[in-house]
């Protein structure tokens, strides 16, 4: 049997860091990553045969659990008829529909592969529809790898403490204006400043890569009206809490209607798929329609898009379905946090839904500052004291945990007993 330390002995000849993507590579939390083997339901099992209750579900597409076995039939089926076709198909429209089902002023939309192409090409078409150069962007909330985009940026950017990101030219840099997130002063004065030249404020509208954060009262709507009023476009990045918490998003939950959304993770149902979309008019400046030009060889791919469509399908018929992932999810947070008092331990927890942040801090968490004021090695502590008891949590004090409607009763209790031996040791 091979061993999480000789497979990352060997990895590391081949990956940086042994990882295809920072945060796996478990360097703010120290010890080495696991392997993974496969998944079940709520757990995952590493190449070492020992089984954990996975938080991470890869980092949130896991909304029903590994090897759902209706997303596994639906991936099976389309594998079946070819891999990728490089045409339109009608799968495509049928996955549409059920988007727009839950994101009516998605009124058109393009797919491609990933969050980062969308976030960057919802950037590139605010820019060619407004004939701008300028976006905002909020200190912390991470919108993928772009260029323009990781600019006091969170998520892995945080987690490994890079200050700016080799790379990135200061010309790029500087076509990104960034605001504390729930500050509306802040908010107010860059667009008084620079409104003319501003093309859009890109936001997650509830922050999920400095650790789970929400709007204040009144937040959005306040940025709907600024946006507007200075005629720029907003742009809600739902990669994350698109479909997390109801059949929809953030824009309906909170009744603001943005001008572009860009959805992944859930969408895909754990395959590479991701959304931009929008406003009629705006999206008719894409290629082939307009000049802004945007393409993909494998976007739309009809396994990822059958995935996608079977996991969307469960979510819109099962009217019982986020009631029990937000209970669930609620029952895990208070048992933590009863854990956590009874152990004399001071901590915050954030949740949105079904995804949560235990923060080591005692300051209410708001905004990346007070993100940054956690005590990162006592997070380290706790993660590598769970993952000892068999619970598999995000390796960072600045990403959130998912929840998914395979957690049951057991997992809960489990996980909950786990903790209260975790904060035990501190």
């Amino acid at each position: 049997m091979t061993s999480n330390i000789s497979a990352l002995e060997t990895s590391r000849r081949f990956f940086p860091g042994g990882v295809n993507s920072p945060v796996r590579a478990f360097a703010a939390v120290g010890g080495n990553p696991l392997f993974i083997a496969r998944g079940v339901g709520a757990n995952v099992i590493d190449i070492e045969g020992r089984t954990f209750i996975d938080y991470i579900g890869s980092w949130g597409p896991l909304i029903l659990g590994h090897t759902d076995p209706d997303v596994i039939t639906a991936v099976t089926t389309a594998a079946a008829k070819g891999l990728t076709f490089g045409a339109p198909t009608l799968a495509e429209t049928e996955l549409a529909k059920l988007i727009k089902d839950a994101f009516p002023y998605i009124e058109r939309m393009r797919f491609v592969s990933s969050g980062t192409e969308a976030t960057m090409s919802a950037i590139r078409l605010a820019r060619g529809y407004t004939n701008r150069k300028l976006i905002v962007k909020c200190d912390g909330c991470y919108h993928g790898h772009g260029d323009s985009l990781l600019v006091s940026a969170g998520s892995g950017v945080a987690t490994l403490g890079i200050p700016g990101c080799p790379g990135i030219t200061p010309e790029t840099a500087s076509g990104t204006l960034t605001v504390p997130f729930n500050d509306l002063r802040a908010v107010e004065e860059i667009f008084e400043t620079h409104g003319t030249n501003i093309a859009a404020m890109i936001i997650e509208p509830v922050c999920g890569n400095i650790g789970v954060v929400l709007p204040e009262k009144d937040y959005l709507q306040a940025l709907r009206h600024i946006t507007r009023q200075h005629n720029a476009l907003l742009i809600f990045d739902e990669v994350m809490t698109g479909f997390r918490t109801v059949f929809g998003g953030m824009g309906t939950i909170e009744d603001v209607t943005p001008d572009l959304t860009c959805l992944g993770k859930i969408v895909g149902g754990g395959m590479p798929l991701a959304v931009y979309g929008g406003r009629d008019d705006i999206m008719a400046k894409i290629a082939p329609e307009g000049p802004v030009y945007q393409a993909g060889t494998l976007s739309g791919n009809p396994v990822a898009v059958a995935a996608g469509t079977a996991t969307l399908r469960k979510l819109k018929s099962d009217r019982d379905f986020y009631k029990l992932l937000t209970r669930a999810t609620e029952k895990l947070c208070s048992g933590l946090n009863a854990a956590a008092k009874k152990n004399n331990v001071r901590c915050r927890i954030n949740r949105f839904g079904s995804m949560f942040t235990i923060f080591f801090t005692h300051e209410e968490v708001k905004d990346y500052q007070t993100a940054k004021s956690s005590d990162t090695k006592k997070f380290a502590k706790w993660f590598r004291a769970m993952l000892g008891n068999g619970i598999y949590l995000p390796p960072s004090q600045f990403e959130a945990a998912f929840v998914s409607i395979a957690h049951g009763e057991a997992e809960i209790t489990a996980t909950i007993a786990a903790a209260e031996k975790a904060f035990a040791s501190f």
